[in-house]
């Protein structure tokens, strides 16, 4: 499709990602009196945030915090949100810069009421990519059910199923546009924060590990789309294969991490997260029996007394060692393989379910785009002499949430320092 042109649009601060860190960001500045562009990807803001089930350590939905971050977004128009965006272009203009955002179409125009009536006649179905392709939706679907902005979309790859057609003819708001092209926008901007946020290791890189071969292996990242499904529906969380109940779960720590190999940094919160995941599977199931596979259990300051308070459990087994291979076991169970490196024996483990911890790359594009930030050898960025361009969140290195929220704050106050600078 042609991309249209949109007039040119100006803003004292452009943040590039609308995950924990970009939305922090944005608020943030606007709250100050500072006009900012919010630049999302997908068809709604949240990030990886948005996907989980709870936070550490409370084990509080987190949807929670980010329902008061929409609308502190949604009440100052100061704020201007691109979902379904991504910088195209950034070149310097003066002393600020001008960026070329393509939108992809949405299909579905801000009259949408997300009264549901669309979804109720399409009949075609595409991978819903908000539960990490482990399910389908409909092909016209709200992508989650505190999205924000609240609104419908439509799966391109599915425009022009004649169900589509049907669901536009019905909607009683005429909101469905399925002959939208995507807008190239130009925005002037005098700062830019990169927030653009992370993705999980490609864990099919691991085949000893034998995801995507064994059904009942998956990531940290699908575990806990597959626990926020069950629990959002008041269902148990069962294994992937057959449905079965969880009798016996392993979580495999380091997949991936600390491996010259693949990642050979530390991505921070791998460690906190399966912990916290064995207690979603602890709420359920009070007989499981969980073996967490350790190099170190990395849970430093706060962290350690939620670590203690696992380890206190009786039916949660912590290994001393790093898991070498996933094999196939009778009734579709796994066998986890690996070496204790406190007495220097190999452990075979029989279990129903492994969940991988594997570890957080950045998000890339910012060097392909030319911002002036430097990187260092995995990808992370840090500020590079240009004080109105700075990365914030997961961007400039591995970190939990709250440690986002931090660098971000920080991130604005030093843009818009210089921004003050510049007038």
């Amino acid at each position: 499709m042609t991309p249209t042109k949109s007039k040119t649009l100006e803003c004292d601060l452009m943040v590039i990602g609308g995950g924990i860190a970009g939305i922090t960001a944005a608020v943030e500045a606007a709250e100050m009196g500072r006009s900012v562009m919010l630049v999302e990807k997908e068809h709604y803001l949240g990030g990886q945030v948005a996907r989980m089930h709870r936070y550490f350590p409370k084990l509080c939905p987190p949807l929670c915090g980010m329902e008061i971050n929409f609308r502190r977004i949604k009440n100052n128009t100061l704020i201007t949100a691109l979902t379904g965006a991504a910088p195209a272009k950034i070149a310097s203009a003066g002393s600020g810069y001008q960026v070329e955002v393509m939108v992809e179409p949405r299909f579905v125009t801000e009259a949408c009421t997300a009264c549901g009536d669309c979804e109720k006649v399409c009949t075609v179905e595409a991978p819903d990519a908000f539960n990490m392709g482990l399910t389908r939706a409909k092909a016209i679907r709200l992508p989650y059910e505190m999205a924000y902005p609240y609104r419908y979309y439509v799966d391109k790859s599915a425009v022009q199923h004649p169900s589509l057609q049907a669901a536009a003819k019905i909607c009683p708001a005429q909101a469905i546009d399925l002959s939208m092209q995507p807008l190239l926008t130009t925005v002037k901007t005098k700062a830019v924060v990169w927030a653009a946020g992370w993705q999980s290791y490609d864990a099919a890189k691991l085949p000893e590990l034998g995801f995507d071969v064994l059904l009942n292996v998956v990531t940290n990242l699908q575990f806990e789309r597959i626990a926020a499904n069950a629990i959002l529906a008041n269902n148990k969380i069962v294994r992937p294969s057959d449905g079965a109940p969880l009798a016996s779960v392993a979580f495999v720590q380091c997949a991936g991490s600390r491996d010259d190999n693949h990642l050979p940094y530390c991505s921070a919160v791998c460690c906190m997260a399966s912990l916290k995941q064995s207690r979603y599977i602890r709420e359920q199931y009070p007989d499981a029996e969980i073996h967490i596979f350790f190099i170190d259990a990395r849970t430093p300051g706060r962290w350690e007394d939620f670590y203690v308070n696992v380890q206190d459990d009786p039916k949660t087994i912590v290994h001393r060692g790093k898991v070498g291979k996933i094999e196939a076991a009778d009734n579709s169970n796994l066998t986890i393989i690996a070496e204790n490196t406190l007495t220097g024996n190999l452990e075979r483990v029989t279990v129903g379910m492994a969940i991988l911890a594997v570890g957080m790359e950045p998000v890339r594009g910012a060097k392909e785009l030319g911002l002036p930030l430097a990187f260092d050898k995995y990808g992370f960025a840090y500020r590079n002499g240009a004080a109105n361009v700075m990365p914030a969140g997961v961007a400039a290195g591995p970190k939990d949430v709250a440690a986002s929220v931090q660098e971000a704050t920080g991130s604005v106050a030093l843009a818009l320092s210089a921004i003050g600078r510049s007038i």
